[in-house]
């Protein structure tokens, strides 16, 4: 959770200052709230709309982590929750990390339980599932008994909400921004004395009922559900995969290579399986286009490798051209599969995103990326504030 915090910052730092970040600050300042919490970009506001602030603002760019099982991204919903909360209570840096391993864990709980089905009807469960997160989040950094706790989780079923009608517009990080601070708004109500109907999860007419939720899970599972994976390219997850066993491929001279072949999980053919991308943007979901792009030597982990002018390049599209990507319902999500064909041979790679990374490869990685969306002096004053547990300091860098 240490490496999700740092990770979670620096997307939100280099996301402060897109649209939609612009948008919710222009309706926090208006309202002239109680500077309670600190927000991406400099300033205060209500502990509530520093949540929607900085959860949208660290989703803005799409590249913070997520979790396969949950069907969401975990931290981008609960650590703005955390940590507006944990300014408004004056806790330690360590307490709100720990708050939001807690939330994590309970968002991806949530996740698996609502399920496919939930997904599958429309709703964004990053923004419903996040929400109870968040809820879990804050109310442990409140210190609320049992009882107000689950008016808190019960509250919340009212307000979880968000849709994947939202996708590809300033809607989808407006929905993480939305889960946090619905979770801070559920356990601040709660702690005021507000109370709630107590099957309002799962009894009739309950949220389980009522938004399509199929899923199960083991609440005694252990240890822990969360196993959360990072984002190291700044493009859509479902080519991560494709891109780590190119990595892993010895590279052929361009000119010899005849043919590249990508086997994914069927499901990815609707989200990231643009054939000729014409913008930045497409470019980041286009599996054709980022296998050649790879190729050329640009640095996919780079907010500012993906241009228009890249999806224009002759070379590109030269070698875009010999891609084919194929579905193949033997692998499952987290998996792909890359041939390279050349006139000397066949090169062929395998990677699962869920396979084992030492905690020394993560961090690594992480701060890598870290260090590349916020320049090495920031994130070297992220890394310091988290190991001297200093709140002030962490915040600082927002």
């Amino acid at each position: 959770m240490r490496l999700s915090t740092a990770d979670w910052v620096a997307c939100g730092i280099a996301g402060r200052d897109e649209p939609v970040a612009r948008s919710v600050r222009a309706l926090i300042e208006s309202e002239c709230g109680q500077g309670q919490a600190t927000l991406f970009g400099s300033g205060r506001a209500p502990a509530r709309g520093a949540a929607l602030l900085n959860g949208a603002a660290s989703h803005a760019l799409d590249y913070d982590d997520t979790h396969f099982a949950h069907i969401g991204h975990p931290s981008v919903a609960v650590l703005p929750a955390a940590l507006a909360v944990g300014e408004l209570q004056g806790a330690r840096l360590s307490e709100v990390i720990d708050a939001a391993l807690v939330g994590c864990e309970a968002s991806i709980r949530f996740g698996v339980l609502f399920g496919r089905s939930h997904y599958q009807a429309g709703f964004h469960q990053t923004a419903t599932a996040g929400a109870f997160g968040a809820t879990v989040a804050a109310t442990r950094l409140l210190g609320l008994s049992s009882e107000s706790t689950g008016h808190a989780l019960s509250l919340v079923t009212t307000r979880a909400s968000g849709l994947k009608a939202q996708f590809g517009t300033m809607g989808k990080p407006f929905n993480a921004g939305m889960a946090a601070a619905n979770g801070v708004e559920a356990a601040l109500l709660a702690k005021a004395g507000l109370t709630s109907a107590p099957q309002a999860l799962d009894g009739v007419n309950g949220f389980l009922a009522t938004h399509h939720c199929d899923g199960t899970v083991n609440q005694q599972a252990a240890p822990w559900m969360l196993s959360i994976s990072h984002k190291f390219h700044a493009c859509c997850h479902g080519l991560h995969a494709t891109l780590e066993a190119l990595a892993s491929l010895p590279v052929p001279h361009l000119s010899e290579i005849e043919a590249i072949q990508i086997f994914t999980h069927p499901r990815w053919l609707t989200v990231c399986n643009l054939p000729e991308p014409k913008t930045g943007l497409q470019l980041k979901f286009s599996y054709r286009a980022i296998v050649a792009a790879a190729l050329l030597g640009h640095d996919t982990a780079r907010l500012d490798t993906y241009t228009d002018a890249l999806c224009h390049d002759a070379d590109l599209i030269a070698l875009r051209d010999k891609v084919e990507v194929r579905a193949d319902e033997s692998l499952v999500e987290t998996e792909a599969l890359v041939r390279i064909e050349t006139a000397d041979g066949v090169f062929e790679a395998h990677h699962d995103l869920y396979a084992p990374l030492s905690a020394e490869s993560r961090k690594a990685r992480i701060a890598g990326k870290v260090a590349a969306l916020v320049g090495g002096d920031v994130a070297n004053a992220i890394w310091q504030a988290i190991d001297d547990d200093d709140l002030p300091s962490f915040v600082a860098v927002l």
